[in-house]
């Protein structure tokens, strides 16, 4: 069965494992990946040690980046055949910049946000993993990326809070929320093989929620 979307974000919090899927997709599916180059922002790792002085050039160096990574792919892509799928959305920008900056930065940076939004495309499919904050901090620990070992659980709660705030009012793009708890689509092929039938599947704009922990 073929994908009837050419541009599919999978978005989540930090550790619910994006990434992973999006490869796993990619080996599946033969589609085109487009993953952040989160690993680049030289601004990152103080900010996990003093996020209140970071805060604005770790924000403001992420944007810059993932408008100049999706313009330079959908000018490469072109009338390409295969469908792209990205371990990130754009306005996932304005999402941590809510939850990270003053009142005074927020203001500057969506008059930048809104300027830089409307310049590439907007994906036509919207999967969203969530996972409970217990696990993603388990998850984190894991994968054992030092800059993000001091990650709080109130952090992630506020990501979760900003992002689910967003996905509800989201009324233009379909959005499936995949509720995952602890399940493990790297190793669990059942539950691999039910969120590759989720994007063959046409699903109309808002909101939709499934439980993947019981696949």
């Amino acid at each position: 069965m073929s994908v009837p979307y050419r541009f599919i974000a999978i978005e989540g919090n930090i550790g619910v494992g994006k990434t992973t899927l999006c490869n796993r997709l990619a080996e599946q599916c033969g589609c085109t990946l487009l993953l952040e180059e989160f690993t680049e922002n030289p601004f990152l790792p103080s900010f996990y040690t003093e996020p209140d002085r970071y805060a604005f050039p770790v924000e403001l160096y992420f944007m810059t980046e993932r408008h100049k990574q999706l313009l330079a792919h959908f000018e490469k892509q072109g009338e390409s055949s295969t469908f792209t799928v990205a371990d990130y959305f754009f306005v996932k920008t304005l999402l941590f910049a809510q939850n990270n900056l003053s009142d005074h930065e927020l203001l500057l940076f969506r008059r930048l946000f809104k300027v830089l939004n409307d310049t590439f495309p907007k994906p036509d499919l919207l999967l969203y993993l969530h996972r409970p904050v217990d696990v993603l901090l388990n998850q984190i620990k894991n994968r054992g990326r030092s800059m993000e070992q001091s990650i709080s659980a109130e952090y992630l709660e506020g990501i979760q809070d900003a992002y689910m705030s967003y996905l509800k009012k989201e009324t233009d793009t379909p959005v499936v929320v995949l509720e995952l708890g602890d399940a493990d689509f790297q190793r669990d092929d059942k539950v691999f093989e039910a969120i590759h039938e989720i994007i063959q599947q046409e699903h109309q704009p808002g909101l939709k929620m499934l439980n993947m922990s019981l696949a």
